[in-house]
Order: structure tokens, then sequence, then C-alpha cells
């Protein structure tokens, strides 16, 4: 499928979600909608609501971080079969297993840079990989 001016605007709005993010070195957001352009949820990279941001280690960090997608399908309100997510980075493998999970039919997110590859290329192969499996349209954006 072609990226749209919708397809634009959602990214955006998914950008402007991410600043919300307090993680130093990757802010990530997440938009859901519906496919009539409806937002139907939002979720932005962080701790569980009353848990501290404050991380004596990296490891601390990603033990305690619920990413932008799990937040996103957390906070729907309704059933996501059918919908598209909108994220500012690939997902991972265990986002994509919840995304599939959840009924999303379609992932919109930036093409990985170099440097992401380098860092999560296997975590990324396999969440291309489910979305092919489970039928999920994947589309990135320059």
């Amino acid at each position: 499928m072609a990226i749209g001016k919708w397809d634009k605007r959602f990214i955006g709005l998914a950008l402007h979600v991410a600043e919300w993010s307090k993680d130093p070195s990757t802010r990530v957001g997440a938009v859901i909608v519906d496919n009539k352009q409806r937002v139907i949820s939002m979720g932005y990279n962080g701790p569980p609501r009353g848990v501290s941001d404050h991380y004596v280690t990296r490891e601390d960090k990603l033990f305690k971080t619920i990413h932008a997608e799990e937040n996103a399908v957390l906070f729907a309100k309704q059933d996501l079969t059918g919908a598209t997510a909108y994220v500012t980075h690939p997902p991972c493998a265990n986002c994509a297993a919840k995304l599939v999970q959840s009924g999303v039919a379609r992932v919109v997110f930036p093409s990985p840079s170099e440097d992401f590859l380098s860092r999560w290329k296997e975590s990324y192969c396999t969440a291309l990989g489910m979305f092919n499996e489970a039928q999920v349209t994947v589309d990135a954006v320059e």
C-alpha cells in the first residue's frame, strides 16, 4: 500500500507522542487507528504507572520499560482487529507478537537505519517474519 497523507499525519502524531517519553536514549511513540482514520489508542515507552523512571543500570531500564506499542495495545478500549499501528521505530519481535495477537492488520514505521540494524537486526527480522506469516501489512516510510 502506498504511503498517503493520513499515514504521514499519524507518523507525525507518533513522533509527537514519543516526545512524552523520558528515556534519554530512545523515545518511541505509537498510535493505533481504525479504518476510518480515528485514533483508538496511543502509547510511548516508559516504566509502568507509579514506577520510577530513574534507573541504576541499562539492564534495570530494559527490565522496567514498557514499549510504546505495548502501551498502545494495553490502553486501547476497543477491539483492534483491522487497525493500523504507526510507530516511530521498527517494532521488536515481542511488540510484533503483541500487535499480531491484538488483530492489528497493518504496521507503518520508518525504514530501519544501519545503526538500528547493527543492534536489533535479529529481533527486527523475527518481527518481519511474524508480520508476514500473520499476513499483517508492513509499510516503511522514508
